[in-house]
């Protein structure tokens, strides 16, 4: 079962198996896995392996081998059933240009509060997240569209900083799928956020989209109240928010955007 179950899995995902091999860093997992297989089969090479088999052949998976492939196997089948049984590397972070600032536990609160005319939108994000590391280059491009002195960009790694998760109230459980979580910061203060959060504590479902953010966080119009505001200087007076309210959250079962 422990062979036979990557097995089925490989043979359902083979129409996408070459958009799969046109990454990098997948085609480095695979190669990973197969030499995982490799050693433990191939003599010689696993003829000098320890073993814990009673018949002392350590050219076949012991008891305890068998039983981690077989978790693993159901693990992934469970989570992406057209998903290969591959120990799989995590995709790189993104590393391209971006005007965003990255706070920690101390600075966040700081800035928010330095100069209440300017509006925040900041990411609560981890890395180890695979949403969060999808949505990188969404938001570094829309930082370097609509980032000026009146609208800023920032980050936080909640993964990191666990009290700051804690004061905004993001969770980083991957059961309630709050991550990434966009907060909009007028005057210091929360104006709306995405996803929303219903009674359960479950994150409503919504897709993380360049047209999304733009929509729903009016950046347009945020970034032309920003422009007049870098323009007047200390003459420009605060202007009431200009972020749509929240909508009402259903307190049904939501469903995984695919």
């Amino acid at each position: 079962m422990a062979v036979l179950a990557p097995l089925i899995a490989l043979v359902y995902s083979v129409p996408r198996l070459s958009r799969w091999l046109a990454r990098p860093y997948c085609l480095l997992s695979a190669l990973l896995s197969a030499a995982f297989l490799l050693v433990r089969k191939v003599p010689p090479i696993c003829n000098g392996l320890p073993t814990q088999r009673e018949d002392g052949n350590p050219c076949d998976f012991d008891w305890r081998e068998v039983e981690i492939l077989m978790f693993l196997s159901a693990i992934v089948m469970m989570k992406n059933r057209r998903s290969m049984f591959l120990m799989t590397c995590k995709p790189p972070l993104y590393m391209g240009p971006e005007y965003i600032k990255y706070f920690n536990d101390k600075t966040i609160d700081e800035e928010l509060e330095r100069d209440k005319r300017v509006t925040w939108i900041v990411e609560f994000f981890a890395n180890w997240s695979n949403d969060c590391q999808s949505f990188a280059p969404i938001y570094a491009d829309l930082s370097l569209k609509y980032n000026c002195t009146g609208l800023n960009f920032g980050k936080v790694d909640v993964g990191r900083y666990t009290d700051v998760s804690t004061r905004y109230k993001v969770s980083t459980s991957p059961l309630t799928k709050q991550l990434p979580t966009l907060i909009l910061f007028q005057g210091g203060k929360e104006v709306i956020r995405r996803p929303q959060i219903d009674k359960k504590g479950r994150a409503v479902s919504w897709t993380f989209s360049e047209e999304n953010v733009i929509r729903e966080f009016n950046l347009n119009e945020l970034y032309q109240r920003a422009k007049k505001l870098s323009k007047g200087g200390d003459s420009v007076s605060e202007e009431s928010p200009v972020a749509p309210a929240p909508s009402a959250v259903p307190d049904g079962e939501n469903k995984k955007d695919k």
